[in-house]
């Protein structure tokens, strides 16, 4: 005797199987979606971040449709280790890659240019990024931008880098990296009054980013920076030497620290103590707080200044009787 299921059973197991298949083919295509990846994202990986929280943030980029397929995945097969930073990461990119991708670790990674950086410094800390091969690159494609940079640098893209974080993905290349330098530069100085045609006091405008880069050295805080700026020009319109510390030090590839008798006696064009005038190229990167205090520096007649406390407080003189004061007052106070 034949045993035949009751048709609303029949119903149900059919009704079921249509569903698994469904279930099935989607999930399929979740893991293995249809198309060629779209374009990269970048997917931020916090400190703590859930598996959840990581989908989630997958699908808003639209690297994944589907987070809770993600999920599954992560719970019936291998759930990669993922460390926190940023990932680039095409659209549309099969679960396989996306794991391969969390699996190597992050590969966007950030250089940040703060005020007072050198060129070389920074070259450095995108080897540290980005490799010496990458680095290298970067150096030989910044001297070429230099050629055609409209402030007309002497040879050179040193201060003529905008400071803030430049995020460099796996698709940036050193050219790429210096160009976004540069521009964020220009905006830089567009947003303080400054061009390729400015001129103050005298100084052309790659001649008003030296000074400033002397002010982002030798005034260091904000408040000290417009008078040390009233300070070159004085000096400048005196004539002479500029006799900057800083100066001396850059040229010997240190920051900050004593200037001895045997540094002063470099000869050297940024050995500002034996040659007159600027020297031949800015110092370091410039903040715009720098650029502006040498656009407008205030009226006054200080030839001199040094600092007088632990917080970095700079007074100013006159003659050098005056400096001689202030020096013994600084010294008083444990400072130099």
């Amino acid at each position: 005797m034949r045993f035949i299921l009751p048709r609303p059973l029949r119903w149900a197991l059919v009704t079921l199987a249509a569903l698994v298949l469904i279930g099935v083919g989607w999930f399929v295509l979740q893991v293995h979606p249809l198309g060629s990846p779209g374009v990269k994202v970048i997917v931020v990986v916090h400190p703590g971040d859930s598996m959840s929280a990581i989908a989630d943030e997958m699908a808003a980029k639209g690297v994944i449709a589907s987070p809770l397929a993600f999920r599954i995945d992560t719970l019936l097969f291998s759930a990669p280790t993922i460390r926190p930073g940023s990932y680039e990461i095409a659209q549309g990119s099969s679960f396989a890659v996306v794991k391969s991708v969390f699996g190597a670790g992050p590969n966007v990674l950030t250089v940040q240019v703060t005020p007072g950086l050198t060129l070389h410094e920074v070259a450095l800390l995108v080897a540290n990024d980005r490799g010496s091969a990458f680095a290298n690159t970067f150096v030989i494609d910044a001297q070429r931008a230099a050629t055609v940079n409209p402030y007309q640098p002497n040879g050179s893209l040193e201060g003529l880098i905008g400071v803030g974080t430049y995020v460099v993905t796996p698709s940036e290349t050193p050219a790429t990296l210096v160009q976004h330098m540069e521009n964020a530069f220009y905006k830089e100085a567009t947003s303080v009054g400054l061009s390729p045609t400015t001129t103050v006091e005298g100084l052309n405008a790659y001649e008003i980013v030296t000074a400033a880069s002397i002010v982002e050295k030798e005034g260091y805080y904000a408040r000290n920076m417009p008078n040390v700026a009233r300070v070159i020009f004085n000096r400048l319109a005196r004539g002479g030497p500029l006799q900057m510390d800083a100066t001396v030090l850059y040229y010997l590839g240190l920051d900050g620290g004593t200037v001895t008798h045997a540094m002063l006696e470099t000869k050297t064009p940024y050995n500002t103590y034996l040659s007159p005038g600027l020297t031949p190229t800015p110092i370091c990167s410039v903040s715009s707080t720098a650029l502006r205090a040498v656009l407008h520096a205030p009226p006054g007649p200080w030839l001199y200044f040094t600092v007088i406390d632990k917080s970095g407080t700079e007074a100013f003189a006159v003659t050098f009787a005056q400096q001689l004061a202030n020096e013994k007052i600084a010294a008083s106070r444990g400072v130099g």
